[in-house]
């Protein structure tokens, strides 16, 4: 039955891809009337681009190889591409049909029809391109937020906690060495105490990552108590017990439905992913069975890669809870979606006693590209006692 439901939505996604792509080339095949050739090439040109990342995947399971690696860059970067030109010619449209109803455009728009497309286009592709640069360029520059939460129990002798948090790396063939090495000498200039990874470091399929050995890069992190993180669901989509071997390996403390006491001070909680139910058909291990023999006057904190469920943080008595998963949407205007799907998809919020913290995240999947907000990392100072 789970396969079947998975079938449905991968056919209902690959639909809408293709509806999506069937547009841009229908927008564009006017400016082509005159013109075989260019026709020609506006529609093998769009097939090319909006295959290439769904056939680069592909081959990159098969081998890490230029041509894979080459199909998946171009690719990504069309799937953002794609979405701006289709949010412009949709506005067009729409315009074009108010204008059917009211007549209110110039007459110089009305007379003038071909010379008016033809400006359109370009001013749309212009923009398009020039959106998706941007976004790139953001991706380089993660912001650091600086938060203080302060947290109602003693911590053995500590009297605050210095965290480095950050999420939803998705390493593979995008986000690679090089920009890992950025991230990783960002957060080892904050001196943390401790650095948490509330899930998503693989991206998919872990061949790229072992083929460039970004591992060494992840060796690199220095923290007094360690790094410690959780799976996400892309570690399970691209085979998480690979990812869990690999990430141990390479310095990652993996929690997985459990909880270790640090320096008897305070707790770390992790949990498997959600995505545990959908890959394997197991259920994960439930919160009040994790914390049910820990000590609760020391401070708990909870790593929970979807932030779904957020009030069995709260029975619990977790103090804060780091999550990603959500992108804030990533791309503009899809974080008007995730504000509606889940509780929480960007920042801090309290329910009771406990905090809620959602990354935005700092790499992310498909496009690398981010236009609705700076890629971060969370700099946490937690202060302890009475309050």
């Amino acid at each position: 039955m789970k396969t079947i439901g998975f079938i449905v939505v991968i056919s209902s996604i690959l639909g809408i891809y293709s509806l999506l792509n069937y547009y841009i080339i229908r927008n564009g095949l006017p400016l082509t009337e005159n013109h075989t050739g260019l026709r020609t090439l506006l529609i093998w040109g769009v097939v090319f681009l909006a295959a290439a990342f769904l056939i680069g995947r592909f081959s990159e399971r098969i081998s890490v190889n230029p041509v894979s690696t080459t199909l998946i860059w171009i690719g990504s970067f069309w799937l953002a591409i794609m979405v701006y030109l289709v949010l412009q010619l949709a506005l067009i449209d729409l315009v074009r049909g108010l204008n059917g109803l009211f007549h209110f455009f110039p007459a110089f728009l009305t007379t003038n029809p071909e010379k008016v497309r033809q400006i359109t286009s370009i001013t749309v592709t212009i923009i398009a391109f020039l959106v998706v640069l941007i976004g790139h360029i953001n991706t380089w520059f993660p912001a650091v937020n600086k938060i203080q939460i302060p947290i109602d129990k003693q911590a053995g002798n500590l009297k605050s906690l210095h965290i480095v948090a950050f999420s939803d790396v998705h390493l593979g063939t995008i986000i690679e060495k090089r920009h890992l090495r950025g991230i990783v000498n960002q957060v080892n200039a904050l001196n943390p105490d401790i650095i948490l990874i509330p899930g998503d470091i693989i991206d998919e399929d872990i061949s790229p990552v072992i083929h460039t050995n970004v591992g060494e890069v992840l060796l690199q992190l220095r923290a007094k108590y360690g790094v410690y993180a959780v799976t996400g669901n892309h570690e399970y989509i691209g085979g998480v017990n690979k990812a869990k071997e690999y990430l141990t390996s390479h310095g990652i403390k993996l929690l997985s439905d459990t909880a270790v006491l640090i320096d008897d001070s305070f707790y770390v909680v992790g949990r498997e992913d959600l995505a545990i139910g959908q890959f394997s058909g197991k259920r994960r291990k439930e919160l009040l069975d994790i914390v049910n023999d820990l000590d609760t006057k020391k401070p708990m904190i909870l790593l929970d890669h979807q932030p779904i469920g957020l009030a069995q943080a709260e029975t619990a008595g977790i103090d804060l809870q780091l999550s990603g998963h959500t992108h804030h949407g990533q791309l503009w205007p899809f974080n008007y979606i995730t504000d509606r799907i889940f509780e929480v998809s960007r920042g801090l919020i309290k329910k009771g006693k406990t905090y809620i913290l959602v990354s935005s995240g700092i790499g992310g999947w498909g496009p690398p590209v981010r236009t609705n907000s700076r890629p971060e990392i969370l700099d946490i100072t937690l202060t302890f006692g009475k309050n």
